[in-house]
């Protein structure tokens, strides 16, 4: 779709106003609405606005910024009333002298994509973000509560967690994500809904939009959609496995496959591992990158801990599906340990990064941790295997990504000192609140 067709587009579906789209560092989405009358001059010529209010955008004497608009984007949002029917586009920025704008996530992941488009790759990507719906905060005061009692897969043939998700569902459809199920998860009130695999780009689109789109559908339904990683405590937390998988633009062949490997892996598939594996704990800042992450990451939960790969193994941090005879396109290598609260274009970008490092370096990936549950090791043992551990804490997390300087090259200085700067404040304000915990263990002990 090019502006010509946007126009078009715009008129025959009676839209009135178009959000113009961006993420700032940390992955929250901003907004700046335009009637769309003026949308002619915005794919003309951009939209400025004040970036200096952004989180890891410019400083007050560099503000003025430009959203350039990407008529590929387009998308009417379902929940939006027929009178002030609105539709959103994503937008890259740019600075006042036309350069793009190094701090802008989505641009971010663009940079290195190009290098994989100069190979003729392509980088694919099928994310699995998982969310829990709760009961309106203000009926239940500040703990939230689980919305149903359903369970892993459980059936229901109607209730209000089947009512909700069928409606998650063909919002998302509506808004151009090709959805191919949605299920109940593990803990109470938890939903998955995944969608068809894409290019690196479209699917970190992908990922804002089902975020905003859950969060909205649900509060039309009275409930409050998380997609914070460890809500609850005791109960499994929410991920996002990412399958990955590597093709070659021309013939459309899976560069992961090689038919005549034990597990169908080919070489390249084996350094792209052991790249991601190299990098896993600078990695986890990026794609697991709240305080709450890391009370996910823990044993017990089903979530990765250990640093290794496998197939089939559910407790390796890269697990490697089950190869099925003539699907050699479904070959795939799927990284376990990224949630949902992370920025997409950022976690996308690490997550190759990690893995051209591994690639350009022909690395060899460790021997696969097939039939042996990691959980059930002693420390001891792991410590023989050579299998280390995830952080244990964001401040460990951000202590790795400042060591590791693939990564912070491949998001660049402005976008890695902006990321950097909001974490370690996030880290500073959870270490000096106080916690209900402490309460409760200390008030009257200590």
């Amino acid at each position: 779709m090019d502006g010509k067709d946007l126009i078009k587009r715009v008129k025959e579906e009676n839209v009135k106003f178009i959000s113009l789209q961006f993420s700032d560092v940390t992955g929250a989405v901003k907004s700046v609405d335009m009637p769309i009358r003026h949308l002619e001059d915005a794919l003309k010529d951009g939209v400025w606005f004040d970036g200096s209010s952004v989180e890891g955008f410019a400083r007050i004497q560099e503000s003025d910024m430009r959203l350039i608009l990407d008529p590929e984007t387009y998308a009417v949002l379902p929940w939006s009333t027929a009178e002030s029917r609105r539709a959103r586009v994503f937008c890259d920025i740019f600075m006042p002298n036309g350069e793009p704008f190094a701090g802008d996530p989505r641009g971010t992941l663009k940079r290195i994509l190009k290098k994989l488009d100069e190979k003729g790759w392509v980088y694919n990507i099928g994310p699995e973000p998982e969310f829990f719906l709760f009961k309106s905060p203000e009926q239940n005061g500040v703990h939230p509560v689980p919305h149903d009692t359903g369970g892993y897969f459980d059936f229901s043939s109607f209730d209000e967690a089947v009512v909700v998700r069928t409606a998650l569902m063909d919002a998302l459809d509506a808004m151009g994500l090709d959805v191919e199920v949605g299920h109940h998860e593990v803990a109470l009130g938890q939903h998955e809904i995944d969608f068809r695999y894409a290019e690196a780009l479209r699917t970190a689109d992908n990922v804002l939009t089902l975020k905003y789109t859950v969060k909205a559908i649900a509060a039309q339904h009275g409930l409050v959609a998380s997609f914070m990683p460890k809500p609850v405590f005791g109960i499994n937390g929410s991920g996002m496995h990412c399958h990955q998988s590597l093709f070659e633009k021309k013939t459309g062949n899976n560069l992961f496959f090689d038919g005549k490997d034990e597990a169908h892996l080919s070489k390249l598939a084996y350094s792209f591992i052991a790249g991601q594996l190299a990098h896993a704990r600078a990695l986890a800042a990026i794609v697991a990158p709240t305080v709450n992450s890391y009370k996910r990451l823990v044993p017990g939960y089903e979530a990765p801990v250990y640093i290794g790969w496998a197939q089939q193994n559910r407790s390796a941090l890269i697990r490697i599906p089950r190869y099925a005879e003539g699907r050699d396109k479904s070959v795939r290598a799927e990284l376990r340990f990224p949630d949902p609260s992370s920025n997409p274009y950022l976690a996308f970008a690490v997550m190759l990064a990690a893995a051209l490092d591994g690639m350009e370096k022909k690395l060899e990936a460790p021997k696969p941790l097939n039939n042996i549950n990691l959980y059930h090791l002693e420390k001891e043992d792991r410590t023989k295997m050579g299998v280390m551990e995830l952080p244990g804490s964001l401040a460990e997390a951000l202590t790795e990504l400042e060591k590791d300087e693939v990564l912070k090259s491949a998001l660049g200085e402005a976008t890695t000192e902006a990321f950097l700067r909001a974490k370690w404040e996030e880290w500073d304000q959870f270490r000096m609140r106080v916690s209900d915990y402490e309460i409760q263990r200390y008030l009257e002990t200590a």
